[in-house]
């Protein structure tokens, strides 16, 4: 049966009706207000020199709100700025919740009540210049590590006993982790770090760009941070850099999660001397890399692009091209993608014989749909290191923790529960669970293909 106040036509019914909306909407500004002017008092401050002004649009209000941050103070703007750094969209009660502590921007990002348009990374860094209510820190913050000559931009958040760190792919960056992010941070603490080269870290043109010194900067992060031992998760390029760390530090890596890791290539080597003289340094000539161009290729890393919110490929989209401008970026890229297609894969010293030594447990999890990296890898890992745990995704692409999250982060979670203490409670139930999400596919005879 309807409420009688639904049909009840009578006038000072909807005149009550009214006032009571009226009331609720100026509560809710008296709220926004408050959030807005409390943001001073609760700035934490910044870095020497930092300077960003930001856009708050809630658009259930139809207003904006302009604020202004530099090393030592916060200033609420009088009116929005004409030209500012980031541009953050979202409701009035999503920005109350993520004043509050309610929420992170990660999880409302990632559950669509809120937007970003110019740099992500101080998009995502908003919430952590500032305390929360009654002096608690933030739930999460972007700073910056000083790894050796490296300086490597890290988001970092959770609060667990259990460290991760998440490791992107060849020009990408930390954001294509923040689903995976806010997955895992009620269980661990977890550093998503830009590469050096990648992102907001810094890029040194001269460095060689290889699995080994990427692995050499991961480790020196960890020594940074004062983290003994992490699981590490790896996407692509990044899952080749994890495989180094296990390699060159077993003792501090607890688990591997490799996502469509890079691995050596064993055919279509044929152009291996014409790619040597190639130098990367050629990458720092400006050339034209078109939006259009890049969100084809963004697009066509995925099995099932339906899969993958517009907003969300906007957002890689511009990333990518906003990065891609600096020269020192392109040189890492031409360089690292370089390196993954000349890595000697046999020998001594080649890859696939080293990979038979990995000790730390590994868990690879491959796409079908994968345009990048081929599927008859697979093969080739179970042959040099049987006991590694191998997953493969239906109808997926390159990058799975983006196409099929929550797949993707419930096998990571599940491995890395199983690898720690395999006794744990939960622990094989949350594996299964996920795994049964996922066709049981057989492992492809060993092939040349790759």
């Amino acid at each position: 049966m309807l409420d009688a106040l639904t049909t009840d036509s009578r006038p000072e019914v909807y005149a009550a009706r009214a006032l009571d909306v009226g009331q609720a909407d100026e509560r809710r500004m008296r709220d926004v207000g408050g959030a807005f002017g409390s943001l001073p008092e609760r700035y934490l401050g910044a870095d020497d020199g930092f300077h960003a002004t930001y856009l708050i649009e809630l658009e259930d209000l139809g207003l904006g709100w302009g604020v202004e941050l530099d090393s030592e103070e916060c200033r609420v703007l009088a009116s929005p700025p004409r030209d500012p750094d980031v541009i953050i969209g979202t409701d009035a009660s999503t920005w109350l919740q993520l004043r509050e502590g309610e929420l992170s921007g990660l999880d409302a990002f990632r559950s669509r009540r809120l937007w970003a348009r110019g740099n992500l990374d101080l998009a995502i860094a908003f919430e952590g210049f500032f305390r929360l209510p009654n002096g608690r820190p933030p739930l999460l913050h972007i700073h910056d590590v000083k790894a050796g000559r490296a300086r490597i931009s890290t988001l970092t958040a959770g609060d667990g006993s259990e460290t991760v760190v998440l490791i992107h792919g060849l020009g990408g960056n930390k954001t294509s982790f923040f689903e995976t992010v806010s997955a895992l941070t009620p269980h661990y603490k977890v550093h998503a770090i830009d590469l050096p080269g990648f992102g907001s870290s810094s890029k040194p043109t001269r460095a060689p760009f290889d699995a080994r010194w990427f692995a050499r900067s991961v480790l020196r992060f960890l020594d940074a941070e004062g983290i003994d031992r992490a699981h590490v998760v790896g996407n692509s390029l990044g899952g080749r850099v994890a495989i180094e760390v296990g390699l060159t530090a077993p003792n501090r890596v607890s688990s591997l999660s490799l996502l469509t890791p890079s691995l050596a290539w064993r055919r279509w080597r044929a152009l291996a001397p014409l790619v040597k003289l190639l130098r990367p340094e050629l990458a720092a000539i400006p050339h034209s890399l078109t939006t259009p161009l890049v969100r084809r290729h963004f697009w066509g890393m995925f099995g099932r692009p339906e899969r993958i919110h517009p907003a969300a490929a906007d957002v890689a989209v511009e990333e990518f091209t906003r990065t891609y401008r600096s020269h020192a970026a392109r040189v890492a890229f031409a360089s690292s993608a370089r390196h993954i297609y000349l890595e000697e894969p046999d020998g001594p010293n080649g890859f696939w014989t080293r990979l038979a030594g990995l000790e730390p447990p590994a868990m690879f999890v491959w796409g079908d749909a994968d345009p990048l990296v081929p599927l008859a890898f697979c093969a080739h890992v179970a042959e040099v290191l049987p006991e590694a745990h191998q997953v493969v995704l239906n109808e997926c692409g390159h990058v799975p923790q983006v196409e099929l999250p929550e797949d993707t982060n419930g096998l990571i979670h599940g491995f890395m529960a199983s690898s720690a203490v395999s006794s744990r409670p939960g622990a094989a139930g949350r594996i299964g669970r996920a795994a049964r999400r996922i066709r049981s596919v057989g492992l492809p005879a060993a092939q040349p293909a790759a």
